[in-house]
């Protein structure tokens, strides 16, 4: 048995106590007897003083002395005798709380995938930079009143079923009310048990792309695209070759010659330029990949809302041979904070896809679920979405109206057909970055065009959301964003 070393005078002067500060007394005694045992100022096997001695000493209460030993006891710091003062255990040598010569050692770098991961682009606002958030709708006139009736409302009578992790594809009444939405709205064609419910869109495109992609596996993708699934499928390891689409020749299906695994389109509301895709080029598009045996992802960006004619059936309502995953999200309907999409499979996916959500997490609450599957069944949700509608038509055209008027000589808005955002084209010599961070500077939230293109020669832009503002906020908006341009232009 090792011998007690010879006593040392206890270092007092490193247990000095803030009676002002918020933390506990007992939590201020804990840490620095932490940093006396960590750094072995007192070595292994010494004695510590007593709790009646060192709370004289302290000027504390013999309580806080107790609570901060019996919390170092059951963390292995000390060890408690019967009848005697507790010792200092001896630990192994872990790194010191204080600073040494030696320079720290270099920790491991992330995976190759985890360094893609973390390079991928960011863009989710900030709250109160509502003017002009791609995409955003506007909040402030969703019936959230209505809302917490029905969330209270399942939380209080939900049983069992809302609060455990079943059900992993989705409650089945919010499928059912998905499936009957998407046959009357989109001419979507499935039975619930192809629906799988996400944690939105992105969730969807991120698990598609883990179960559908190898690395180096070719996906072709829209150019302009939607820079979300781009990097889903960049981080899964696959070849993004891009699909150019412009506003007046569309979607160029004939400009690439390797096959593809997977085909990736917003054909209801291309994204970011807001243009819909032509009959004949959906046809082309699913004969390419029937003739390549390539899954299709149709993410129908922003299709219920649609300013010239009635909203253009789904691509996935053509489809013959079972390739095309159908992908939509709540967060522009309802609110984004939501955090609730969805997904159509081919029956051959869905039967198996309760596996991949089992071990990816991926499944959303299903308590917010069932309120949602209330909210629509109950007819709260096409009442919405037809007042948004009509509010969102008014805001489109009184903001192109003063965009046009105070920025005529800098932006050319795009005519765009569908959707809660805006193309806005900048004049010759004018850095789209430059100007996306001028304006944020002036809590200006917009988003760069050039960022949306990957593979050719960047067009200069800006993405502008219009849906989020009301008239005021449109005007203050617009002077704040001609402003940020005028600083760019020097």
């Amino acid at each position: 048995m090792r011998p007690h070393p010879k006593p040392q005078a206890f270092p007092l002067d490193m247990l000095a106590v803030n009676r002002s500060s918020p933390e506990h007394l007992s939590r201020q005694l804990y840490h620095g007897l932490v940093a006396i045992i960590r750094n072995r100022t007192l070595p292994p096997g010494s004695e510590l003083p007593s709790t009646r001695a060192l709370a004289a000493e302290l000027g504390l209460g013999r309580n806080t002395i107790v609570a901060a030993y019996d919390q170092l006891v059951t963390e292995g710091y000390l060890a408690n005798r019967q009848g005697a003062r507790p010792v200092i255990v001896d630990l192994p040598e872990g790194p010191r709380e204080t600073p040494t010569e030696e320079p720290p050692v270099p920790l491991r770098q992330p995976s190759l995938r985890g360094q893609q991961l973390l390079s991928q682009p960011y863009h989710h606002g900030r709250p109160g930079h509502v003017a002009f958030h791609p995409g955003m709708p506007d909040a402030q006139s969703f019936p959230f009143g209505v809302w917490g009736r029905l969330v209270a409302r399942r939380a209080s009578h939900g049983g069992e079923t809302l609060f455990g992790t079943y059900d992993v594809t989705g409650h089945p009444a919010l499928k059912d009310a998905i499936a009957g939405y998407l046959y009357s709205a989109r001419g979507v064609r499935c039975r619930p048990e192809q629906i799988v419910i996400t944690t939105g869109a992105q969730a969807a495109f991120d698990l598609l792309a883990r179960l559908l992609l190898d690395p180096e596996d070719a996906v072709w993708m829209e150019e302009p695209g939607y820079y979300g699934a781009k990097a889903a499928f960049t981080v899964a390891g696959a070849r993004i070759l891009p699909i150019p689409v412009d506003q007046e020749r569309g979607w160029r299906l004939d400009a690439l010659d390797f096959s593809p695994r997977l085909i990736y389109v917003t054909p209801a509301c291309q994204h970011p330029l807001g243009i819909t895709m032509r009959m004949e080029e959906r046809l082309r598009l699913l004969d390419i990949a029937e003739t390549a045996n390539a899954w299709v992802i149709e993410d129908d960006f922003d299709g219920e809302y649609r300013f010239q004619g009635r909203p253009v059936p789904a691509i996935q309502s053509m489809d013959r041979s079972g390739r095309v995953i159908y992908v939509g999200t709540f967060a522009k309907l309802l609110f984004p904070a939501l955090r609730l999409g969805f997904m159509v499979l081919p029956p051959e996916l869905a039967g198996r896809i309760v596996n991949a959500l089992s071990t990816t997490g991926q499944f959303a609450p299903l308590l917010l679920q069932a309120a949602l599957a209330d909210f629509i069944t109950e007819g709260h949700m096409s009442r919405h979405l037809k007042r948004m509608r009509r509010i969102y038509a008014q805001r489109r055209q009184l903001f192109r109206e003063i965009v046009t008027e105070r920025l005529r000589d800098e932006i050319t808005l795009s005519p765009a057909e569908a959707g809660i955002q805006v193309v806005g084209y900048l004049k010759d010599g004018i850095d789209d970055i430059k100007v996306s961070q001028a304006a944020a500077r002036r809590a200006i939230n917009v988003s760069p065009l050039s960022k949306y293109f990957q593979n050719t020669a960047p067009t200069q832009g800006l993405v502008l959301g219009y849906a989020a503002c009301d008239a005021a906020q449109t005007r203050d908006g617009v002077e704040r964003l001609a402003a940020a341009i005028r600083e760019v232009l020097g």
